[in-house]
């Protein structure tokens, strides 16, 4: 059956829809969870913690849907990507759903009792759901690029070396930071939009500048190192871009430098890091300067730019490895068939465009701003 997109086409097509379900992640649930790690900071009172956990509470539900779209979308479509990682990373990825089952039980429990402390604890549980999985998957980040110890053997067969606290080296705890200082950010920027103006708004404009700030020194420390210091990986000779899912069938070779390949060959890719940074400044001057839109657009494009730096650097890289490099999962050796990919990809042209309309009408329907005085009138707020 001859299909009417290529293969090699449709795993690029493949690789920047797990892009976009990632990012989609990162900008909706990436400020659901920046505004629960600013929890404990920005409100002082019961008043004021009501007020902000209402700032994402009829929105988060749906908001993390993008979380396991993005988890679904790499079992379908890289179930080699997803044997590794979601084997390797078995602890981290039981720590950060850990940390994301308190959420869901933080919002329907907090209010239920009027006892000061329980109030505080389910605070704090809200902190923890928000602060742990945003560190974890920076740290997830900062080993794929410095590969994950696995292989496959002859027949395959996966072995990881790796164990949990040997994913928190200094580079992939860097990487965890700059998440956390991006999506603090992005979470501060929504409080100025959604909050109540008030004392609330002036202390997230406060914790937004420190993580604006922390954001920019991270991404060009870790910049620096991948530059300068770091192992990247390189296809050595012709790869066929159209062959058959086998990792070992694919020549790698690690290298310094080498996540800066492609800007050599691609100039226009330079546009992702660049944005990250000016992103990140707009924040800055929209936080500064009390312009709660600006703010909340320059963290959005921060959030974009960081991330597609670092699939941008990659390409066609997915998830290397540090301890056989021939074991590398690329864009061109760890896909699902031809007919499989070509079939997905109708399925998400038809219901991807209807699930970007319907989150766009819930956020229109629901927009304006979460204030004290709705919590004495309306029964329905947490």
């Amino acid at each position: 059956m001859e299909l009417p997109i290529d293969y090699a086409t449709l795993r690029v097509i493949w690789w920047a829809l797990m892009g976009v379900l990632l990012i989609g992640f990162a900008l909706t649930d990436g400020f659901d969870m920046g505004v629960g790690a600013l929890l404990p900071f920005v409100a002082k009172t019961d008043q004021e913690r009501r007020m902000v956990i209402n700032t994402v509470g009829a929105t988060w539900e749906g908001n993390q849907v993008w979380f396991i779209l993005g988890g679904g979308a790499i079992f379908a479509a890289w179930p080699l990507v997803y044997a590794v990682s979601f084997s390797g990373f078995y602890l981290a990825m039981f720590l950060v759903l850990a940390a994301m089952i308190l959420r869901p039980v933080g919002f329907k429990y907090r209010s239920k009792r009027h006892d000061p402390r329980w109030r505080s604890f389910w605070d704090w549980a809200l902190f923890t759901g928000g602060f742990v999985p945003v560190l974890v998957f920076g740290v997830a980040v900062g080993n794929v690029l410095q590969g994950a110890p696995f292989r496959f053997d002859s027949d395959l067969r996966i072995s990881y070396l790796g164990s949990l606290l040997g994913l928190f080296s200094p580079f992939a705890l860097l990487c965890g930071l700059l998440s956390v200082s991006m999506l603090v950010l992005h979470g501060a920027a929504w409080l100025t939009v959604k909050a109540e103006v008030g004392p609330v708004t002036e202390r997230a404009r406060r914790f937004g500048e420190i993580a604006g700030l922390a954001s920019i020194v991270l991404f060009a420390a870790g910049g620096f190192y991948v530059a300068f210091g770091g192992m990247g990986f390189r296809l050595e000779g012709l790869t066929d871009a159209a062959g058959p899912s086998n990792p070992l069938r694919t020549v790698v070779v690690a290298a310094p430098g080498a996540w800066l390949d492609n800007y050599a060959r691609h100039g226009w890719m330079v546009l992702a890091p660049v944005l990250g940074f000016a992103g990140a400044a707009l924040a800055l001057l929209g936080l500064r300067s009390d312009k709660a839109a600006l703010s909340f657009s320059g963290s959005t494009l921060a959030t974009l730019g960081i991330i597609s730096t670092v699939g941008l650097s990659m390409f066609p890289f997915i998830l290397p490895s540090s301890v056989d490099p021939r074991s590398s999962l690329t864009a061109w050796n760890a896909s699902s068939s031809h007919l499989t990919l070509f079939i997905m990809l109708i399925v998400t042209v038809i219901f991807l465009p209807l699930v970007l309309l319907y989150t766009a009408w819930v956020y229109k329907v629901l927009w304006g701003r979460s204030t004290t005085g709705a919590l004495t009138t309306n029964p329905d707020l947490y």
